[in-house]
């Protein structure tokens, strides 16, 4: 597949149904390291290989801005100029698994036909082999890596190479694609500092100490990723500065080795006993950061860990526990074929001889490779209830103090070697931070929404002779918390106007408000309580319509709160089939006549609140016949992005107009759903209130 489009790598995954994961089955062109944070792949995660199976169709990244974009996790990991083409492996509605093949930054920005074609062709192959292997009931197991042939085997006058490599005063060394050197002639040994023998076989940075170092390593990946030159210039202690210069192939590297000149000297030597940490370890945690960053609350946390790292790590079960009273309470869970079996962890007390009170007691982790390992420390009936062979308990240390564990279980015996422990015991910091970040902002979420819930009222009056819907739906964006709010009050009492009509008939009298205040956070919605009240109190007094905004309005100023606010008011007079209404900069309220036509009523209205304390609200008289339906809004509905407002309100005066004479209640769920469908990632919240007067 490879050799028809002309890439450089590729791999084969292998779905395993019953974990809903990829699994590496074989990797080609390059070291299977570059990808262990995705040796084994969530079908949720937001990488290309499960987009394709997901979706059942080619994901195309064009370089690294469109990776950047699309994938920020991989970018993070692997910064370099490079394409990539992922694509299912399905046959007859089976899918099997994915492939992907990866090419220079240099390709051209589009995949061509010939090489789309191709890569189909051979997924289709792919399929049909592992439909015939399933049909067999043979297993297909992974294999070894295809990493091409070593720089100078099997090279027709390597003799003759060798010899003239020899002559050349720079160091030459051959690597494969696994870092090895195969070939350093005299000068590279001088050069180094080591005889050619003790070269031969090793990767530079685990041969050499001054080049234990991840930056060096990673030119070696970048060049192999890209198949662009790369080069460094490293100090081979005391004080020799050398340049390396490397090109790369698909069956390896050269390296060019020379004095270097100039430029690059700042960096120290590396200091005796020091061991930096692996490349691939680094990668496995750059990811685990990432995807950690885009978690929210406790329960995203949880899944997180749960689709993108316990793949990574190859466990089965996760269990997620906090201190709680003096015992541990399970937070979450994943992976318990019977989720009782993670029960037992639960109220468990901090101070028992239980691994994961003592790694959240002493901060240390454990790691325990077989349920005999556990069971020589541990009585067996406390030790191993969930039915797993091995585990790791991991503390969860945020900003020095412990603020859970979690626990990690394997289905059969697993090794823990060093740098695997590593990864585990840094990830447990990450995941500790991550779940303290969402803990917080859980509990805020809550006081928000417990104060919004308060503030807002949970049930409209009942008034003869009208038919009342409303709805509020918070911002996706944030703490899904705003200022928008709705009320209808009935007043028991005309307004001052309404009283000088001597021959005026009895009936309901009430007022309806909207209303939105600035901001999106708890103290958007604590004001938004004080104007909702505020309006109330004016509205028990009786006053008009325009006295009720100026006089909020100077309420709103004398709080010195730097806010502002949009507020529509209405007094509804049914008898006489009409509404008083006083806007402060607020959406213009849309009107459905019987019939079925749509207005945009264009009140007069004064500055939002809260700007000017010598405002003047004027009172609009609006014709409200019975069957008529009054929609008020706040701005949530129709602004978005990048979308035109007289746009936007004419699409929502259509979706009315052809609504019918609906109940209330249906009507308000479609404006409403159509509009949260249209921007599910709305910024802004939204309040809907709608009237209709009897016929």
């Amino acid at each position: 597949m490879m050799d028809d489009v002309g890439a450089h790598a590729g791999a084969v995954y292998l779905l395993s149904p019953e974990d809903a994961v990829l699994e590496m089955a074989v990797m080609a062109g390059l070291p299977r390291a570059f990808a262990a944070p995705w040796e084994r792949v969530a079908l949720a995660a937001p990488v290309p290989v499960a987009d394709a199976v997901r979706e059942r169709r080619l994901v195309w990244v064009a370089g690294e801005e469109d990776m950047a974009r699309r994938y920020p996790r991989i970018a993070v990991v692997l910064p370099y100029p490079f394409t990539i083409a992922a694509l299912p492996v399905i046959r007859a509605d089976t899918v099997y698994g994915a492939v992907f093949a990866t090419w220079p930054g240099s390709h051209p920005p589009e995949l061509s036909d010939a090489e789309h074609a191709a890569l189909v062709a051979a997924c289709d192959r792919l399929a049909l082999r592992l439909e015939r292997a399933a049909e067999a009931g043979r297993p297909v197991l992974p294999e070894a890596d295809f990493l091409g042939p070593s720089a100078m085997a099997g090279t027709t006058g390597a003799a003759e190479a060798a010899q003239l490599a020899a002559r050349i005063p720079d160091g030459l060394c051959a690597l494969d694609v696994n870092g090895r050197v195969t070939y350093a002639n005299p000068a590279a040994a001088e050069l180094l500092g080591r005889p050619a023998r003790e070269l031969l076989g090793g990767k530079p940075w685990n041969t050499l100490p001054w080049l234990n170092d991840p930056v060096y390593e990673d030119r070696y990946r970048a060049a192999l990723i890209s198949q662009h030159p790369a080069s460094f210039v490293a100090l081979r202690p005391p004080q020799d500065w050398l340049t390396f210069r490397l090109y790369p192939s698909r069956s390896g590297l050269s390296v060019v080795i020379s004095p270097a000149r100039g430029a690059g000297r700042d960096k120290p030597a590396a200091e005796p006993g020091r061991h930096p940490a692996g490349l691939v370890a680094i990668s496995h945690l750059l990811n685990l950061a990432s995807a950690l960053t885009e978690a929210v609350s406790v329960t995203d946390v949880i899944d997180l860990v749960a689709d993108e790292i316990m793949p990574a790590v190859g466990s089965r079960t996760l269990a997620v526990l906090v201190p709680e009273a003096g015992r541990l309470r399970l937070l979450g869970h994943r992976g318990y074929p019977d989720p009782s079996a993670a029960e037992h962890y639960d109220g468990i007390p901090l101070s028992a001889p239980r691994p994961s009170a003592q790694a959240l007691a002493t901060g240390v982790p454990s790691f325990f490779e077989t349920r005999e390992e556990l069971e020589t420390i541990y009585p067996a009936r406390v030790a191993t209830p969930d039915g797993m062979s091995a585990w790791a308990f991991l503390p969860l240390i945020a900003s020095g103090r412990p603020v859970g564990t979690c626990v990690l279980g394997y289905t059969e015996p697993h090794r823990f070697p060093a740098d695997e422990r590593a990864v585990l015991t840094s990830l447990g910091g990450l995941v500790a931070q991550a779940l303290e970040r969402a803990r917080l902002y859980d509990a805020k979420h809550r006081l928000a929404h417990g104060l919004q819930s308060a503030l807002l009222p949970h049930s409209l009056p009942r008034l003869p002779g009208l038919e009342v819907a409303a709805r509020y739906l918070p911002g996706t964006q944030g703490m899904d918390i705003g200022g928008d709010f709705y009320d209808l009050i009935r007043t028991g009492q005309d307004t001052d106007e309404d009283q000088a009509a001597a021959a005026a008939p009895a009936g309901v009298q009430a007022a309806a408000v909207i209303g939105d205040v600035q901001g999106h956070n708890v103290t958007a919605a604590g004001l938004m309580g004080q104007i909702r009240t505020a309006v109330r109190a004016y509205t028990a007094v009786g006053r008009q319509p325009g006295t009720v905004m100026a006089s909020t309005n100077l309420l709103l100023i004398g709080l010195d709160v730097d806010l502002l606010a949009s507020c529509a008011y209405l007094h509804l007079d049914l008898p006489r089939h009409r509404a008083l209404v006083a806007r402060a900069g607020h959406p213009q309220p849309l009107l459905r006549v019987p019939g079925g036509t749509v207005h945009v009523l264009d009140i007069p209205g004064g500055p939002l609140l809260g700007v000017d304390p010598a405002a003047v609200y004027p009172t609009s008289a609006v014709p409200l016949s019975p069957g008529s339906v009054l929609v008020l809004y706040t701005d949530g509905l129709i602004e978005a992005p990048g979308v035109d407002l007289d746009r936007a309100l004419a699409q929502v005066a259509d979706r009315l107009e052809s609504s019918g004479d609906r109940p209330l209640e249906e009507l308000a769920d479609r404006l409403i759903e159509e509009t949260a469908a249209g921007s599910p990632d709305r910024g802004d919240d939204i309040a809907l209130l709608l009237l209709r007067p009897h016929r």
